[in-house]
């Protein structure tokens, strides 16, 4: 892979819009959390599950947050409460207890992430095809960097 050579200065412009667009993006989901009545730490669970091609056992769950497996516990009871979410046995190994998103419960918070499609949508509109191709390598390879730094996040879930 060629490397170009980097500014201070643009690296110091690129770090402050990182940080910015991660703040923004907590805060973002910190309301809409609060929106579904759960708190940031369970929407990003439900997020973690919702996005696995299958079910997670509360252990990956916890690999894959850092959370212990106590905490993945209060936050399955209150997913289940909030009937987002629920425990099933894994019919491989009966001893395995899976968690999976309700079907169809999400729905009902889709308005809640329509601005943000409307707004990514407006912003990649003012970008030409091959343009869209860069910055989506761009935030692919800033993913697979943040994947490398989070223990047990190298992988999907």
């Amino acid at each position: 892979m060629a490397k170009y050579p980097l500014s201070a200065d643009e690296l110091a412009r690129f770090a402050h819009l990182g940080r910015e667009s991660s703040t923004l993006t907590v805060l973002r989901h910190a309301r809409i959390a609060e929106r579904m009545g759960l708190s940031a730490t369970d929407h990003k669970v439900l997020e973690l599950a919702g996005q696995a091609p299958g079910p997670l056992t509360a252990g990956r769950i916890a690999e894959l947050t850092g959370l212990s497996t106590g905490a993945v516990t209060g936050v399955m009871d209150r997913l289940e409460k909030a009937g987002l979410a629920r425990r099933v046995r894994d019919t491989a190994d009966r001893r395995k207890v899976l968690i999976e998103v309700v079907p169809g419960a999400m729905e009902q918070y889709a308005p809640l992430f329509e601005s943000a499609y409307t707004n990514m949508k407006s912003v990649l509109e003012q970008f030409s095809p091959d343009e869209r191709k860069v910055l989506e390598r761009f935030q692919s390879a800033l993913l697979d960097g943040l994947r490398d730094e989070l223990p047990g996040t190298s992988s999907r879930p």
